[in-house]
């Protein structure tokens, strides 16, 4: 043998071993999939054959019952009918079983082996492959009434079953009264041992009974009676579909029973299916059911049924009571749905929808971030991410209205999506997205910036990317709190996003720096206030706020005007009626004032006070010179002298350290055990705070009535619309009683 190369050495050093892995796998592979492959073709012509073998045993049938005689020795030779003697044998065509029976049963032994082996976590290939084969049954059994009408009619007189597709629905339950044995069955049974119930039709007997059996003794029998019941009624209003798939088992009609067969499975279903399957709690605080055990398998199809009708109630739910109900009946089964991932998204694609809705009650709205909040709980980083994802789209769907009745809704959604970035296990998931979407949302500045189309701004300025800003900044208040960090012992992974998300902010408020856009540079300038109070980063935003005193809508003499003030606090654009008024000029100054105080006042306590604020006063004092505007030169005018107050609060107590400013330690400590409402500035902003409260109120309360006068006035319109109509009517019946008597 010669030498062996170098490169062959060093291959089978290096390579060789997972080279023969890699094969192997890949064989294992093709060979899985020429077997799947086999047993799709197999089951394929053993449905053509049955379809054939039923055909010649139906025509065999209709012969002897045409004749009214069974031809016993038909299959027998002459010799073996001498060799018997002349006794006649027995019949045994009643008492044995038919092919057709052979092979169902045969086909639903097999079919819970089919179910168990999914190839995905949900199941989904086995799903769709039986809805396929189901699909491809009803049409060759359509085209098989058109071919052949006689064996069609035979079929149907003698296995209903087959051509009875609403029976496919119970059959997939059916397993269930194996785990059931002990309990009472009331019902008649036919030839096969299934029950029969007398009549479809669900009575307020059968509904007490149900919940009886399901609260006292946990029955399983109950609870599909109550699933199939359920589903049912949740698929009431579809006709169409209704017929298509042969009708339900149950119908409803009254709806006193349909209320409470509604409330009964809303409520007792999961409390039934925590008793057979229990939820549990690992040490690391993991949730998690237990899916290997015979009963989940026999089980699963139940929950299947009942998350599908879940799925199709919910978004036609309008009642926010039973909204509710449903919703907080989904709370404890989340942990049952995480296997079924398929359903599970689009689930919670409905739950957001609802908790994004502006016209959903608060409380039903904050169920429904539960439910979502318990998935991103218990769910692996795949199923943290897509919550996540499901949130932040719905949020920014929903604000794209911002107006006095939506923007409490939409600070809800802020705060509930925020905590969602905090919760254990977040961490990798939220600082990804965060990076991502406020990435996302650079990219945007950049275009509009380097965009010299006149349209390009709208892309930046808008209530979706304004409340995009502001939603990153409270996620970064509150979960890098300094507060938070000392608690848990290490620095937040969202601290970095920090310092991106103020550079594009600043950003944005720069792009267009006109005073029609004042009321956006006044919102997000509220942002990054919070942002730095919680943070402690220091944002310079005094010269933002200064730029507003130095334009030329506060320095020109304003018009006369009788428009009614400005709400800052929802509106980015002033429109252009309220441009040079002598009211869009109060409103800019008061939250001149307002901003200034509340920068300030987040160094109340800080040994660099003076310094930082001398700025600021020498530029007011400049500007107070030569406006003509008195009641923002008063205002203006008060501030000053609690920034100077302030400013000498600072010196009298620095002069008594004794510590260089190179010491970071006790200059952080300076002030500690001072709380900042002590201090001149912080008396004065939390006094102006107090007063800005009460004008709020007063604005909320004067909105709920003109709210409650409109609606009052709709309500008179509308018996005024039915009194008329009535008179109407009343004019034409007596018309029609004077052309009676006439004739």
């Amino acid at each position: 043998m010669g030498r062996v190369k170098k490169s062959t050495r060093k291959f089978e050093s290096k390579h060789l071993t997972r080279t023969l892995d890699d094969r192997k796998s890949k064989a294992k592979l093709k060979q899985q999939f020429q077997l799947r492959e086999k047993k799709k073709k197999k089951k394929q012509q053993d449905r053509e054959d049955g379809a054939g073998s039923d055909k010649e045993d139906a025509d065999k049938k209709t012969k002897k019952s045409k004749s009214g005689e069974l031809e016993v020795f038909e299959d027998m030779s002459v010799e073996q009918f001498f060799q018997g003697g002349f006794e006649i044998p027995e019949v045994k065509g009643k008492v044995g079983k038919t092919k057709t029976a052979k092979r169902k049963a045969n086909q639903e032994e097999q079919q819970p082996a089919d179910s168990d082996g999914s190839d995905g976590p949900d199941g989904s290939n086995d799903e769709s492959a039986s809805e396929d084969e189901l699909d491809k049954h009803k049409g060759d059994l359509s085209a098989l009434a058109e071919k052949d009408p006689e064996f069609y009619k035979y079929l149907k007189d003698n296995d209903p079953e087959l051509l009875d597709f609403s029976i496919a629905e119970k059959d997939d339950l059916a397993d269930v009264d194996d785990l059931s044995e002990g309990e009472e069955t009331t019902g008649k049974k036919n030839k096969k041992g299934h029950a029969v119930d007398d009549t479809a039709e669900v009575t307020m007997a059968d509904v007490k009974k149900w919940k009886a059996a399901m609260e006292e003794t946990h029955s399983l029998r109950a609870l599909r009676q109550v699933v199939l019941a359920f589903r049912a009624a949740a698929h009431g209003n579809d006709s169409e579909e209704d017929a298509s798939q042969g009708g339900y088992k149950y119908s409803i009609t009254n709806p006193d029973v349909y209320h409470e067969l509604v409330l009964i499975t809303l409520k007792n279903v999961p409390e039934v299916l925590n008793h057979h399957l229990p939820i549990k709690e690992s040490q690391s605080g993991k949730i998690r059911v237990s899916t290997e055990t015979k009963k989940y398998r026999t089980l699963t199809p139940l929950l299947k049924s009942h998350s599908a009708s879940l799925l199709h109630l919910l978004p036609m739910l309008t009642d926010a009571p039973t909204q509710k109900l449903l919703l907080n009946s989904t709370l404890s089964l989340v942990p049952y749905f995480l296997t079924f991932r398929k359903f599970l998204k689009s689930f919670l694609k409905a739950v957001v929808e609802i908790w994004s809705s502006n016209s959903t009650d608060e409380a039903t709205r904050i169920t429904a971030f539960l439910v979502v909040r318990k998935a991103t709980v218990i769910g692996d980083e795949g199923m943290k991410e897509m919550c996540f994802k499901a949130l932040y789209a719905g949020f920014v769907r929903a604000s794209r209205q911002t107006m006095v009745h939506t923007v409490q809704g939409i600070n809800l959604m802020k705060n509930s999506a925020a905590e969602v970035v905090g919760l254990a296990g977040m961490e990798k998931v939220g600082y990804q997205s965060g990076f991502g979407y406020i990435r996302q949302l650079a990219i945007h500045l950049r275009k509009s910036i380097t965009n010299n189309s006149k349209e390009s701004y709208k892309t930046v300025y808008n209530w979706q990317y304004v409340h995009s800003l502001d939603f990153w900044s409270r996620v970064l208040a509150m979960h890098c709190d300094g507060l938070k960090e000392a608690q848990a012992g290490k620095e937040s992974p969202l601290r970095p996003l920090i310092y991106p998300l103020v550079q594009v902010t600043l950003g944005a408020i720069r792009l267009i720096p006109t005073a029609q856009y004042f009321p956006l540079r006044f919102f997000l300038i509220r942002s990054l206030l919070r942002l730095s109070l919680a943070t402690g980063a220091y944002i310079p935003l005094a010269p933002l706020i200064y730029e507003v005193l130095t334009s030329a809508e506060i320095k020109k003499k304003p018009k006369p005007s009788t428009l009614k003030p400005l709400d800052f606090a929802i509106t980015i654009r002033a429109p252009k009626s309220y441009l040079r008024t002598r009211t869009y000029q109060d409103g800019l100054g008061e939250q001149v004032v307002e901003l200034f105080s509340e920068f300030y006042v987040l160094y109340s306590k800080s040994v660099a006070f003076p310094e930082l604020a001398i700025p600021t006063i020498v530029q007011v004092k400049r500007f107070m010179k030569k406006s003509k505007n008195a009641k923002l030169n008063s205002t203006l005018h008060l501030l000053v002298n609690k920034l100077d107050q302030n400013s000498k609060f600072i010196e009298e107590k620095r002069s008594k350290i004794d510590f260089a400013p190179n010491k970071r330690e006790q200059v952080d400590s300076f002030l500690k055990d001072v709380e900042w409402e002590t201090t001149p500035l912080g008396a004065y902003v939390t006094s102006q705070r107090k007063v800005r409260e009460e004008k709020q109120k007063l604005l909320e309360e004067s909105l709920r009535e003109a709210k409650e006068r409109e609606q009052k006035d709709r309500d008179a319109e509308e018996e005024m619309e039915i009194d008329s109509e009535d008179d109407e009517e009343e004019e034409d019946d007596d018309d029609d009683d004077i052309m009676d008597d006439d004739e």
